[in-house]
């Protein structure tokens, strides 16, 4: 890394941001944070102690995310490698790439806010408090002035942007796993470079889908629908690039292959599913109901979690010397597989029949709820039937490191510049300083004895 010491510090960061939340679980009074994940005021503003340890948590964190972003941009522009350039890059350091931006320019409007919201609980400021407002009978001492809305506002710039800080590196692995099963160059990867600076410009200006039911006017819904309609143009190139990049290959169904294909359908899902969210006339009747969440973990859970789970299998033989067990893998695959859709797919059936998220017994108190409830009984089987079919991978992860078959640098003839190095790698990653001579994706190159040329080996 360009600055080792800000590498550093953005885990102690990390670190310091994760024990100061797990430590308000253990405070005397007033618990732990009881204003959920958005933290939205007046009820973060309000509630007891455990809101400030997480705010002090979040203020850690997002600190550490700004160092890392610094670091990983300066890295990727001032260390590349002698012949690196831009357009040599492989997808997934372009993914990467692109998210350190988001990261570095989201993440200071939410720490803005959650010190200005910290300064409402402990220094009687009223950024986010309402005049007037009323807690318990008593008028609240330090209401007046504030706006709730604005913590919303703040709130949302980053988190929109958050999305594709979670989805784009996976989308840049499974890029990486597919041109290496296919035996293929990846499909347009000039226009799914393009799409990728798009996407990542756009995501700044899409957030307000999320506030639609908070009065704004019409004039300012148009912009955000029109918006968010248009952010989909870029995933949908990316997207089929990848589809397209399997026709004519000579596919290997390896079980990093396996994740990175499942990923496609299940974050067209979430795509597809996002759709009438994006439209004030029907977010209004889905709006805080299960199909918002059958939406979201679409996207976040089966895309971003299958597009880990694949560059861990691909790149563990690189980072231990031992290829993992591919049985147990495929085991893991297909338990994933089957129980990730039976926790999210009845969740859309519940929402469409007006259940809404957050209720403390799912619905079961609402007659309007009573015909679909079934379908929260089937989610919760899955749930557990999840956390099962990971006990395949966890065996796997653990007994390879010593029981796996050991490999040399490039067992799966890849043709990116990280298989250059020993596996596992020394201190410093390389040997020698490597040079790149080539794109990234050189495969089935005709005139070749190999069906693949790395990018780091002379012609």
């Amino acid at each position: 890394m360009a600055f080792p010491k800000i590498n550093m510090l953005s885990y102690q960061s990390y670190f310091l941001g994760g024990v100061t939340m797990i430590a308000s679980f253990f405070i005397p009074e007033g618990g732990a944070a009881q204003a959920g994940w958005t933290s939205y005021p007046p009820l973060a503003n309000i509630s007891g102690s455990g809101q400030t340890w997480w705010l002090i948590g979040m203020i850690f964190l997002i600190t550490s995310s700004l160092l890392g972003s610094i670091n990983f941009i300066v890295t990727t522009i001032q260390l590349r490698a002698p012949g690196l350039t831009f357009m040599r890059f492989p997808f997934f350091v372009w993914a990467q790439f692109v998210t350190s931006f988001l990261l570095l320019l989201a993440f200071p409007p939410l720490e803005a806010a959650g010190v200005l919201q910290l300064m409402d609980r402990v220094a009687g400021t009223s950024f986010f408090m309402p005049t007037g407002l009323v807690v318990s009978g008593q008028v609240a001492p330090n209401a007046g002035g504030g706006n709730p809305l604005l913590w919303q506002h703040l709130f949302w710039f980053l988190a929109h942007p958050e999305v594709y800080v979670l989805i784009l590196p996976a989308m840049g692995i499974v890029a990486e796993v597919i041109a290496n099963n296919t035996r293929k160059p990846l499909w347009g990867y000039r226009s799914m470079v393009y799409s990728l600076g798009f996407l990542g410009f756009m995501s700044f200006i899409v957030w307000a889908h999320h506030m639609f039911m908070t009065g704004m006017g019409t004039v300012m819904s148009t912009f955000f629908q029109t918006t968010t309609m248009i952010i989909s143009i870029p995933s949908v190139v990316i997207l089929t690039a990848l589809i397209l990049s399997l026709w004519g290959g000579s596919i290997r169904f390896t079980t990093p292959m396996l994740f990175a294909l499942a990923f496609l359908p299940m974050f067209g899902i979430g795509g597809l599913t996002g759709l009438p969210l994006g439209l004030s006339v029907t977010d209004i009747p889905l709006h805080d109901t299960y199909y918002v969440i059958g939406h979201f973990h679409y996207v976040v859970a089966p895309g971003t979690l299958f597009g880990l789970m694949a560059g861990i299998y691909y790149w563990y033989p690189k980072a231990t010397g031992r290829m993992m067990n591919e049985f147990l893998g495929k085991l893991h695959f297909w338990g994933s597989f089957v129980f990730m859709n039976l926790v999210f797919m009845p969740m859309f059936f519940l929402g469409l029949a007006g259940v809404s998220r957050r209720l403390f017994d799912g619905g079961e108190t609402y007659q309007f709820a009573q015909p679909a409830l079934h379908y929260n009984v089937m989610s919760s089987w899955g749930a557990w039937m999840l956390g099962i079919a990971q006990i395949p991978f966890i065996i796997n992860f653990f007994w390879s490191m010593k029981g796996g078959r050991k490999v040399g640098a490039n067992p799966w003839e890849a043709t990116t510049l990280e298989w250059a190095a020993p596996s596992p790698p020394p201190h410093g990653n390389f040997d020698h300083p490597p040079e790149v001579y080539r794109g990234p994706y050189e495969y089935s190159v005709p005139g070749r004895t190999t069906d693949f040329q790395p990018q780091f080996e002379r012609a």
